[in-house]
């Protein structure tokens, strides 16, 4: 049986990152001294659960964990520093530091580290998370014992709920642009303004006209959707901000 770690310390482990083309060695203290911190482990970068829900859920309730006393969140994995950082480019997580345990050191002194080499991934993390506070551990919602790679505890809306079950959640924001709009540029200043994270869409060859006149029934930039909700162009999003925010 996996173990439950509560009101143990993390244990001691050096971590290899490499930051602006450079080593740069972390250690548990340099992580988890005197901060409150979220971890979430899992079995790979680039894998289908890892890369589709379970960093992305993380990434994107981060401001969230953060207006609820979260000073960092890490996401463990038993892979190399490079594989790492390619992996929060190809997702834009960049509300999350991704640490590489390339190792095992601290997922084997956590007692979660599984042998996977019947899918050729070798050692590796189970799949699980956790709240640290000033490197002792106060809750961990580890992945049931089960065939194949369970994804029911250890997901970002499990961990917030059990920080704060009234966390208000900030509802996610699209845009869709176009190089060299004067409009985008102001709606784009307004969320920035406010604090509020979007994801911009550019028109491209890809996502072209056609495509936001599907989606939006327009076809002038910008387009702002707001928690799947269409709000319209930049003078629409001035009266929404206004009245929401």
């Amino acid at each position: 049986m996996l173990p439950n770690r509560e009101g143990q310390k993390v244990p001691d482990a050096k971590f290899r990152l490499r930051v602006n083309n450079e080593w740069v060695d972390k250690t548990t203290d340099d992580l988890f001294a005197g901060k409150t911190v979220v971890v979430f482990s899992l079995p790979g970068a680039f894998t289908p659960t890892c890369s589709s829900t379970h960093l992305p859920g993380y990434n994107d309730l981060a401001p969230v964990f953060k207006d609820n006393g979260v000073d960092d969140i890490l996401c463990i994995s038993v892979n190399d520093a490079f594989v790492m950082n390619e992996w929060a480019k190809d997702l834009n997580a960049n509300n999350v530091t991704l640490i590489p345990d390339g190792n095992g050191e601290f997922s084997e002194g956590m007692g979660m580290l599984v042998d996977k080499s019947d899918l050729g991934f070798g050692k590796r993390s189970w799949r699980y998370s956790m709240l640290v506070k000033d490197k002792t551990i106060e809750k961990m919602f580890i992945e049931p014992e089960e065939p194949g790679d369970p994804f029911k505890v250890s997901d970002a809306d499990t961990m917030l709920n059990y920080i704060n079950p009234s966390a208000k959640k900030k509802p996610p924001v699209t845009m869709f642009t176009k190089v060299g709009c004067p409009f985008c540029t102001r709606a784009k200043n307004m969320l920035q303004e406010k604090g509020i994270e979007y994801e911009e869409i550019p028109l491209s060859k890809t996502v072209t006209t056609k495509t936001l006149s599907a989606v939006s029934g327009a076809k002038t930039t910008p387009q702002v959707f707001i928690g799947g909700q269409l709000i319209g162009g930049s003078e629409a999003l001035e009266e929404y901000l206004k009245t929401h925010y």
